[in-house]
């Protein structure tokens, strides 16, 4: 009889919930992807390479010409300067990157530090790795690193700091100071960072997003993961990217090649030749995102909930205390079932949940179901 190596693992909430509202035939605002459709030269880049039969096995780090874009993309919205060759990973989604970064990096016994609320495939890869999980709760008023419960977490095993941001679930951003004091403490404990920054394009009311790679002691120790598919609304796509010093990307490459061995041949070369034809896109997607995240934040004005307008990505947290006091998790089954609405709990992405009362909506959907859905919630 198999032993389950994650026992206490099962199917992730994003499935649970995607099922349930198409099942209840209800407004899916729960899983994070959008509802419209990517820009049309970039679809028919992806038509155009399948005809032309590029579609078998490309290079395992990535076709070339789409790390040439990644660099050139890099450096002129980050001004970073990264060697294709040896620095740029295509990955089928960050989560795949983010698994075999860890699976190069630690070792049983070793001790990753993460920050609740954090995304749910961070911890599985740490225990298939034989590593331990040490939860460091963020503030519960912002969502903030708690410096004081970062450095009372740290250990002789503390080998890795996992950091996301723009931040999923709360859409938080982390502050420049904040990436300063993580640089600190990685380079005086010899320790290395994942960091996830799939949302990176997607920071609101004038915040600006810091990357691992900008800071030199964070760039020396970091593994920096992207996502096409959020950056280009093509999530089914599965495709992104890891960038990390030559030393640290040869590892990855290494459990890389044995994982999934490389990504989508025509999804490579369909976003190179998006990104040389529209190099400056990623910049409109701020006021576009931040649109809708005011559509919905006002239409929601006379509802019952209450809610701080998001910082980052495309989620929206939703206090529903004045409603009740059930458990999110009961809710939002409840209201998906009852009000035709889905949303996710963010009590999944804690070890310890606190006393909370939220929900997660995302808003990269069409208009019309950002104000229906807007309208249901006013009703309940």
């Amino acid at each position: 009889m198999l032993k389950s190596k994650l026992p206490h693992i099962g199917t992730t909430i994003f499935t649970r919930m995607s099922a349930l509202a198409a099942q209840c035939n209800a407004l899916n605002l729960s899983q994070g992807f959008p509802d419209f459709d990517a820009p049309e030269a970039l679809r028919e880049a992806m038509a155009r390479h399948v005809m032309a039969g590029h579609n078998q096995y490309a290079p395992m780090a990535g076709v070339m010409q789409l790390r040439e874009q990644i660099s050139i993309q890099l450096q002129l919205h980050r001004n970073i300067a990264c060697n294709p060759d040896t620095e740029i990973t295509v990955v089928p989604g960050a989560t795949e990157g983010i698994f075999c970064a860890v699976m190069a990096s630690i070792r049983p016994g070793d001790e990753v530090i993460m920050f609740d609320p954090c995304y749910d495939s961070y911890q599985p890869s740490v225990e298939l790795a034989g590593g331990r999980a040490i939860h460091v709760p963020l503030t519960r008023d912002r969502f903030a690193i708690d410096r004081e419960k970062l450095q009372a977490a740290l250990s002789a095993r503390t080998r890795m700091i996992m950091i996301n941001s723009p931040h999923n679930p709360s859409g938080s951003v982390l502050p420049l100071d904040d990436l300063l004091f993580l640089q600190e403490i990685v380079e005086r404990h010899d320790l290395l960072v994942i960091s996830d920054e799939v949302y990176e394009h997607l920071v609101f009311d004038g915040l600006q997003h810091h990357s691992a790679l900008q800071l030199p002691g964070l760039r020396a120790r970091s593994f920096a993961l992207f996502s096409f598919g959020k950056t280009f609304s093509v999530t089914g796509w599965k495709t992104g990217y890891c960038v990390a010093p030559a030393e640290l990307t040869a590892e990855l490459r290494k459990v890389h090649q044995f994982v999934s061995f490389v990504a989508v041949t025509p999804v490579q070369l369909a976003v190179a030749d998006f990104m040389q034809a529209e190099p400056d896109y990623p910049a409109g997607l701020s006021a576009f995102y931040q649109r809708k995240r005011d559509l919905f934040c006002q239409a929601l004005e006379s509802s019952r909930l209450r809610l701080t307008p998001s910082s980052g990505t495309y989620f929206q947290l939703l206090d529903y205390s004045a409603i009740t006091h059930e458990s999110d998790t009961s809710l939002c089954e409840q209201w998906t079932r009852q009000h035709g609405i889905a949303s996710i709990p963010i009590s999944v992405f804690y070890e310890k949940p606190p006393e909370q009362h939220y929900l997660r909506f995302c808003f990269a959907k069409s208009d019309p179901v950002l104000a229906a859905a807007a309208e249901r919630l006013c009703e309940i």
